[in-house]
């Protein structure tokens, strides 16, 4: 397998599952400040996926996997052993894809407003109290388990990758020390220490 990737970016999610899952993969980084975006051997992402943005997976079949909660529920599934998902059909896997469209649509892109130099201080303060709301309640949820699931979950590598975003868009998260604690948590991991390390965002 071959993950296409940016530093930092959403695809963070999908590496840090691979690593976890400890499976045999290629990665090689996307520049997503060239236009069109290209990676670091020189090719162009639109000729590897047609949507042109990480992550992209390709597997060993050549077969082109897109989108990052296909792609992490994929590498959990590899290697049910690891417990990165529940076993599909089950209740707690549903639980999972609970989490998984609840951080994609409320955290991540609740973000993606947050990225535009150009925002109005309206636009951007608006932005900043519908995350806030849904910090409050992930907050909640981390009451009394050290992850989303009780165990570590790629639902956990997806938040975290989202939640890091804080640290670049200076989100402050004092009044949420569960979430410090739980970002904390997730980035001790060895398998995440790994990760960091490989896409250049430690020290």
């Amino acid at each position: 397998m071959k993950l296409y990737y940016a530093p930092g970016a959403c695809s963070l999610s999908a590496h840090i599952a691979l690593a976890e899952a400890g499976l045999s993969f290629e990665s090689e980084s996307v520049d997503l400040r060239s236009s069109p975006h290209k990676t670091s051997g020189g090719e162009l992402l639109t000729d590897i996926s047609s949507k042109g943005y990480v992550p992209v997976l390709v597997l060993d079949n050549k077969e082109v996997l897109t989108e990052g909660v296909a792609i992490v529920q994929y590498i959990a599934d590899r290697v049910p052993e690891k417990n990165l998902a529940p076993a599909n059909g089950s209740l707690a896997r549903y639980r999972l894809q609970e989490w998984l469209n609840f951080i994609v649509s409320e955290i991540h892109k609740g973000f993606t407003p947050l990225w535009n130099p150009s925002i109005s201080v309206e636009a951007k303060k608006s932005a900043l109290e519908r995350l806030e709301k849904r910090f409050s309640y992930i907050d909640e949820q981390l009451q009394d388990r050290e992850y989303l699931l009780g165990t570590f979950s790629v639902a956990d590598g997806y938040l975290f990758t989202c939640l890091n975003w804080s640290n670049y868009l200076k989100v402050s998260l004092d009044a949420w020390p569960r979430l410090q604690t739980y970002l904390a948590r997730v980035a001790a991991r060895p398998a995440v220490q790994q990760v960091l390390k490989d896409e250049g965002l430690l020290g």
